[in-house]
């Protein structure tokens, strides 16, 4: 990738390519730190078992949970396994992120129906979702309905709560000067409304990803034969912490993938920013 910095007459970088080296800078100086804390932890880890610090049995060592990958990718019950927890996420964050975004979208945009729909979305919120479980499997059974349904219920209000901030914090005097110009609210909602919440949903979205994982890995625990939620489950009842561990990272690398997307669509929406 070529970097076309302008100068000035004096030869100096303008302060639009200062800007542009300096975000490049502190991205480049993000992905070090965060690379030098996982080599750090990864040394200490390591440390702590080699020295026997802790037994086997309770922290495997990073060899240990590396074998335990190469053994679960040499049978092709992982896949099933992958299959089965992606349909689950794929399915109830997309749910959570379409229900979340329009029912955001119009309880900030018409501040009556927030009133109205605010104590149910309040009682909802502070009730243990995960605790919705059994009764999910009682009403939709032990498939894939109640599996989705947990992490819906778990991932929307994160994407719903920062949606409809995000229009309430829209700048009124901005609104007002478009009225002022004769635009209607399908307009202002367009070209105002929506723009200015979208980081504010991208925000969400970020959040809902973690929450969704959560839910996946409950509803799994909850009844399952596939997933990986129910592998780590297994292996925790046979003490194979090594597999755990690996569960764990699976999760951990899905969250980070996903997260990463989600934060690359936030730069490039970046200038909507109002």
């Amino acid at each position: 990738m070529a970097i076309v910095v302008t100068l000035d007459s004096s030869g100096t970088p303008t302060r639009q390519a200062s800007s542009t080296l300096a975000r490049l800078g502190q991205r480049s100086e993000r992905a070090v730190l965060g690379t030098a804390f996982i080599v750090l932890l990864f040394v200490v880890w390591q440390l702590v078992t080699a020295f026997g610090i802790e037994p086997p049995i309770l922290l495997p060592s990073p060899a240990g949970v590396a074998n335990a990958f190469a053994n679960l990718f040499s049978s092709s019950d992982i896949w099933f396994d992958f299959a089965a927890s992606g349909e689950e996420l794929f399915y109830g964050f997309a749910l959570a992120a379409v229900v979340g975004i329009i029912a955001g979208l119009a309880i900030g945009w018409y501040p009556r129906l927030g009133y109205f729909f605010d104590p149910f979305i309040n009682f909802l919120y502070a009730v243990p979702r995960v605790a919705l479980g059994p009764l999910l499997i009682v009403w939709l059974g032990i498939g894939l309905n109640s599996k989705v349904a947990l992490v819906f219920l778990i991932a929307v209000f994160p994407v719903l709560v920062n949606t409809s901030s995000g229009v309430r914090s829209l700048d009124q005097h901005l609104v007002r000067v478009a009225r002022c110009f004769g635009a209607g609210d399908l307009k202002i909602f367009r070209t105002i409304a929506l723009p200015g919440s979208v980081p504010f949903i991208l925000g969400g979205l970020r959040l809902a990803i973690g929450q969704s994982l959560i839910g996946v890995f409950v509803a799994e625990l909850l009844g399952a034969q596939h997933g990986i939620g129910a592998m780590i489950e297994n292996a925790g009842q046979q003490f194979q912490t090594d597999i755990v561990f690996a569960g764990l990272l699976i999760f951990a690398a899905a969250g980070m993938v996903l997260t990463a997307i989600v934060r690359w669509l936030e730069r490039r929406f970046d200038a909507w920013r109002i």
